[in-house]
């Protein structure tokens, strides 16, 4: 369904954040985007939406595909109506208006006589957001806002879902529920989902493929069984083996097999 090819980003028509990446994303299957902070992960969901010109961010090389259509040189709106939502960092919610008000923002590309549907069935994965229906969004936990997130993209209907970092600042219960919410709209729905998330662990087992990124490329991919037994990816992404002496701690960076 996605398909990125050999794409660049530069800000600023000076940094260079994207260095050639590809990765492919097929319908119906949850993607996950590992990496450390800065490694780009969150520039590539943006690159997908087409919300880099925001923060003077640019396309200058590769392709962008979703469902046959090339739309890296596409304005954002016209991406949204083809079909993909991004759920941004941080929420990003309407902080001023109520729950529903927020939802029903959420479905400005639907039929008018679809938004009451799109509704109920937002209720039905969220039941604490019906009960707050009527509560304005800013006073909302960080947990309900992230629900209200999901729940304004799932309005849109879109065949592909962008997920940055669902889990964020969250508590572990709410993080369970987040990821149990995400497969459900997945294998429900088939929805597609690009999920770019800090816990590996959770990112890992919500997900069919990963991919893991490192200063703006792709140098890790495959099935998530296969990752979450490579050794690599259990010492430096799931925590999974000791450090015994300071000589490995220092050489941490250097063992990254897929780095030489």
């Amino acid at each position: 369904m996605l398909k990125i090819n050999n794409i660049e980003v530069v800000y600023n028509d000076v940094i260079l954040v994207l260095k050639g990446l590809s990765l492919e994303v097929e319908q119906g299957r949850i993607a996950a985007l590992l990496g450390s902070n800065g490694a780009g992960k969150t520039t590539t969901l943006k690159a997908v939406s087409g919300l880099l010109r925001p923060d003077d961010g640019e396309i200058t090389d590769g392709e962008i595909w979703f469902d046959g259509q090339r739309i890296d040189k596409k304005d954002a709106s016209d991406i949204v109506k083809s079909g993909i939502f991004q759920v941004m960092e941080g929420r990003r919610v309407f902080k001023d208006l109520t729950v529903e008000e927020n939802l029903i923002a959420g479905a400005y590309t639907r039929p008018g006589n679809t938004v009451s549907t799109g509704i109920e069935r937002v209720y039905n994965y969220f039941p604490r957001l019906k009960d707050r229906r009527s509560q304005l969004a800013g006073y909302m936990s960080g947990g309900e806002q992230q629900m209200l997130a999901i729940g304004r993209a799932i309005m849109a209907a879109p065949k592909l879902i962008l997920m940055d970092e669902p889990s964020l600042g969250l508590a572990p219960l709410l993080v369970k529920e987040i990821f149990n919410i995400i497969t459900t709209l997945n294998r429900e729905e088939g929805t597609t989902i690009l999920l770019v998330e800090q816990n590996a662990n959770m990112a890992l087992s919500a997900a069919h493929y990963g991919y893991i990124m490192e200063n703006g490329r792709v140098v890790l991919d495959g099935a998530t069984e296969e990752l979450k037994a490579n050794d690599d990816v259990k010492e430096f992404y799931l925590g999974l083996s000791e450090k015994k002496s300071f000589r490995e701690v220092k050489h941490y960076r250097r063992r990254k097999r897929w780095l030489s």
